[in-house]
């Protein structure tokens, strides 16, 4: 039979998704927890992989197995095998037609950064960092301008595998959580801006290798008053990736999960989505 299984994870202790031989990796975790589960060798197949440092809300994975067991047992089960930062959500059986990959009809990707005078501490490793006051309109403005099908050749990473750099950006959607106002008058008026959490969401149909990490780096830029919105529009035009800024950090990046159609039956999020901030 054929199982589907919601995965969520921090990745900062691993490097990737993707089983390796020499390093840790969040699928060679979850096969091992799989086989001690049902004492026999699995294999598992994800919608999207990931790379180190990077957090997952909900990767799918489906594998085939003969063990016939009830989908919470599933759950319990292989949770108990897992280290404590990965952890099955859900299962589903489901046809022999389902393929995490293939099935999926859009992915989508969370971006968190925290702005403050002070680097993160708490939060090292799940978000990423600016000290810089950011400006919500200019951000907003320069990403609307990625929406729709376009060659993301410059925000793509030369280890990228990917057929066609040819990707449709469906939207990208900015949000900002305030956090508590600076009064202390003696600040220096320069860093006294209020510290506050933001939240960058994506949902294309594919996404390229570090493109969410490289937009997010020009996205930063103009926020900060480096560079004006327009200059995103000259970067996607150039599809060249020495045309865009540096690759941002891994720490805030979160695989969101895939979209499927209805007929599968699938749950389209986990609790960690309404954690995040």
């Amino acid at each position: 039979m054929r199982m589907a299984l919601g995965v969520s994870y921090q990745g900062r202790a691993y490097a990737g998704w993707q089983s390796q031989p020499t390093v840790p990796t969040v699928q060679d975790a979850l096969e091992k927890a799989l086989a001690r589960f049902v004492d026999s060798p699995i294999v598992t197949l994800c919608a999207g992989r990931t790379d180190a440092g990077v957090h997952g809300l909900m990767q799918v994975v489906h594998f085939d197995t003969h063990a016939d067991r009830p989908d919470f047992s599933w759950v319990r089960g292989v949770n108990t095998f897992l280290p404590s930062d990965i952890a099955v959500q859900w299962a589903r059986h489901v046809p022999q037609s389902f393929h995490s990959r293939a099935c999926a009809l859009r992915r989508r990707y969370v971006y968190v950064v925290l702005q403050s005078p002070v680097r993160p501490s708490l939060e090292a490793g799940a978000v990423g960092w600016v000290f810089r006051k950011l400006d919500h309109e200019a951000m907003d403005k320069a990403a609307q301008l990625l929406v729709g099908e376009h060659d993301f050749s410059s925000f793509r990473a030369s280890a990228c595998q990917a057929l066609t750099p040819v990707k449709t950006l469906y939207h990208v959607h900015i949000h900002r959580r305030p956090g508590r106002p600076v009064e202390d008058g003696r600040a220096d008026t320069r860093h006294s801006f209020e510290p506050c959490y933001w939240r960058f969401e994506f949902e294309g149909n594919a996404f390229l290798h570090h493109m969410i990490r490289n937009i997010m780096g020009c996205l930063l830029m103009i926020g900060q008053g480096l560079k004006p919105p327009e200059w995103m529009a000259q970067v996607l035009a150039a599809r060249s990736r020495d045309a865009a800024a540096p690759t941002f950090s891994p720490d805030g990046l979160y695989f969101a999960g895939p979209v499927y159609g209805p007929q599968w039956g699938l749950p389209e999020r986990t609790p960690a989505y309404d954690w995040l901030p």
